[in-house]
């Protein structure tokens, strides 16, 4: 019998209010997920608090949401005034106690489960019992995760790609004792940042990032044994299917040290080739050449 086998589930108003107690969102982790999460967010009237590890990276910040913010004008997406709203519903710090003040809890960071195992064993000796974390690991064990944890009832996945604003589509993760009363809470959440969402059983990979790793694995030995070139690579698979990017374009602007670390964890839990990391992305993960965020990937970037 699963957890919540047999208990009742939470009424339309009990969802309703379940929502309407989330005023502000902690978001642990700056990086291109943390800080596209955040400005996402910030958008729908919550207030966010975004931490950072470090003072020295928490100052930059601001000017990274800035530049995502100006974009965002650019495509009349957002307007001047609106700039400066999202801006000020988003408060940067370095001062992980500030979660203590937030109603919902995102984990952002850098797809390492110890890393992601010692904050949440840290978040909940500091959180009210009450609150839900969220985790955004693409690969890694939701139950596994929580095990540590006082409130593993009260753990759950959230599968979120990046640009936040753009992407439809999220993929919610259930632990074995996450509660209904939590999976209704993110799925509510999950519509208030005007998403759709798809339940998604526990497996490593989950959907999207199972399906598309081969897929990108595959174009780098295309491109590794010399087939072709990795402009033709994209260009004849961004025509031949309708897609809007390659599957090189689309490993550069995940990050390629992301890709890597999806690949390795699957390959270990999996133990399939096919998820067995490309020898050409492994040797431009070591040169730090990692796509879009260092400007060199399989391809090179300006900064726009």
């Amino acid at each position: 019998m699963k957890p919540d086998q047999g208990a009742a589930s939470p009424t339309p108003e009990e969802r309703e209010q379940q929502m309407d107690k989330v005023k502000t969102v902690a978001i642990i982790g700056a990086g291109p997920l943390g800080t596209s999460l955040a400005r996402a967010v910030a958008a729908t009237n919550l207030e966010v608090i975004l931490i950072e590890n470090s003072e020295e990276r928490a100052a930059i910040v601001p000017f990274t949401i800035e530049k995502i913010l100006d974009k965002d004008i650019r495509k009349w997406r957002v307007t001047e005034t609106e700039k400066g709203l999202i801006q000020g519903r988003i408060r940067v710090t370095s001062d992980l106690d500030e979660v203590k003040n937030a109603d919902l809890v995102i984990e952002a960071i850098t797809e390492d489960f110890e890393l992601k195992e010692a904050l949440f064993c840290r978040l909940d000796e500091l959180c009210d019992p009450h609150v839900v974390f969220i985790t955004t690991t693409a690969a890694l064990s939701i139950t596994k995760l929580a095990s540590r944890l006082t409130r593993a009832d009260r753990f759950i996945g959230m599968n979120i790609q990046i640009p936040v604003l753009l992407i439809p589509i999220v993929e919610v993760v259930s632990g074995l004792k996450t509660s209904s009363n939590t999976r209704q809470l993110i799925r509510e959440f999950a519509a208030h940042l005007k998403k759709e969402v798809i339940t998604v059983n526990e497996f490593p990979g989950y959907v999207t990032t199972r399906v598309i790793l081969p897929f990108i694995n595959e174009a780098m030995y295309v491109v590794m044994e010399g087939v072709a070139t990795a402009e033709d690579v994209d260009k004849a698979i961004k025509l031949s299917y309708n897609l809007p990017m390659g599957p090189l374009a689309l490993a550069d602007s995940i990050g390629l040290d992301i890709v890597f670390q999806w690949m390795e964890n699957l390959f270990r839990d999996l133990g399939d080739l096919k998820y067995r990391p490309c020898p050409m992305l492994r040797k431009l993960v070591y040169a730090n050449h990692l796509g879009v965020k260092t400007g060199e990937g399989f391809f090179f970037y300006n900064k726009e």
